[in-house]
Parts: structure tokens; sequence; C-alpha cells
């Protein structure tokens, strides 16, 4: 007798990993408006995304209805999971790679919320990251760890040697974030940011090109996939400049 074959459809929300593109720019306006006041305008921002110099990443909060097919001893594991918002490996690895199996995507799509952004700038052998936001509804979940994850991630496969940033004295979240990924303060800028004359401390990250910081990249990957996982997240990987990166 042939297996019993069930078919399902179910809304699973998932983070996505991904290159920021033209038509998220007024987003992106409403996102620098929620965590910068105003950092850059919908002008700027689109000069950034036309420079070569510019390398934007992007957290995108999106939902899909997968279409779930298994023998009927198996569908009750997978509509469990699927109901509880979370994804089996078998499932995750379907969806990354977008071939049949356990789960597909469909043609029905929500429409994805941005909910994260980072850029950095390549200049000479340096990654200067310009800047790094969540919405503050997402803070406090590992998603600032991922997107600065990311950042270095891009700016290894490069080849750049060392990363730089500014930072507010005040901001001691991103200070100790920062601090975290082996970033060393090195000096201040006195009277930095215009709006409330305050300091901007400056820290650097060396020897970015090394096969020993590839190491270390790894240890820091499997540590934020591990934090998603205990938050509940499930992500997906649509940025091809992590194409060469298999772990998530």
């Amino acid at each position: 007798m042939s297996p019993i074959v069930s078919v399902q459809l179910k809304t699973v929300s998932f983070l996505e990993l991904k290159p920021l593109k033209a038509e998220q720019l007024p987003a992106v306006v409403e996102l620098d408006q929620l965590c910068f006041g105003g950092h850059w305008t919908l002008d700027g921002y689109r000069r950034e995304l036309e420079s070569s110099s510019s390398h934007f990443l992007t957290v995108c909060l999106s939902s899909k209805s997968v279409d779930c097919k298994s023998q009927s001893n198996y569908d009750l594991e997978t509509s469990n999971n699927s109901q509880s918002g979370q994804l089996t490996a078998q499932q995750s690895n379907a969806l990354n790679s977008n071939s049949l199996g356990v789960a597909t995507r469909t043609e029905a799509e929500i429409p994805s919320q941005l909910i994260g952004l980072g850029c950095f700038w390549s200049i000479l052998e340096e990654a200067h990251i310009t800047l790094l936001a969540v919405n503050p509804e997402y803070q406090n979940q590992g998603l600032g760890k991922l997107l600065f994850y990311g950042l270095l991630y891009l700016a290894h496969q490069q080849g750049l040697e060392r990363a730089t940033l500014e930072v507010r004295v005040s901001n001691q979240t991103a200070l100790y974030l920062y601090k975290k990924f082996g970033f060393q303060e090195v000096g201040k800028r006195r009277r930095y940011y215009q709006d409330t004359g305050e300091d901007a401390v400056i820290l650097w990250r060396n020897h970015l090109a090394t096969a020993e910081f590839n190491k270390i990249l790894m240890a820091w990957q499997q540590e934020i996939k591990a934090n998603l996982d205990t938050k509940g997240w499930n992500l997906l990987i649509a940025d091809p400049r992590f194409q060469n990166n298999k772990e998530f």
C-alpha cells in the first residue's frame, strides 16, 4: 500500500539576511528616523546605494506559506513545528535551497519588513563601518550581533585588512557589542555629534584578512546562530555574498 501523503500550507515567520534594494529606501529612512533621528536623507541613502564603495546589509522579517508534504507518520511532527513558528533542519534547508522537499517556498508571500540595516565603506584596505541599526521593537534579540558579524564577514571576504567606526561615548550597549567583537578604543573625536555636541569614541580592529580571523568568524557564527535559535528565530541567507558561508 502506498504511504498516505498530506499537503498542508502553514505561514512561517523568519529572518532574511540580504542586500539592500532601491525599493527598500523609504523603509530605510523610516528606520533611520527611529534609530538616529535622521542620520541620512532619502537622497543620501540613494547616493550611498549607488556608490561602489558602500556595502549594505539588511535584516528583514518575512512570512511565507510553507507547503509541508510528508508521509502520514511524519506529518504530525511537521505540522506541530510549523504551527509553533519553528522549522526542522530539513525544512530550513529546503527553504534555503528553494528546492522541492519537505518544505518549499510558494509564490504567495507577505511583503517583508526591514528591521535592521548595516553599512560599511571600503576605503583602500579599510572597512569604515558607517551605521548599524535595529528597529527598537526587535532589539536585544541578537540581530545587532548578526548584522555586525555580517559586515565583518563581508569585509574579510573582500580582503580588507582592518575595520574602524565611531560611536557615542554614552552608547554603552554599542560599545559593549563592538568590544565583544575585538574592537579596541584608540581615541576620541571631540564634539563629533552635532545634535548634542557629544564626543565619539574611535574603535579599530586589525588583521581582518588573516586565516586566524576566519577562525574567529566561524566561532562567532556558531554563537550567533545558537542565540537566534534560543530566541526562536528561523534564519534564511538571501545574500549571494554569503554563498560560501554554509554554516548558518
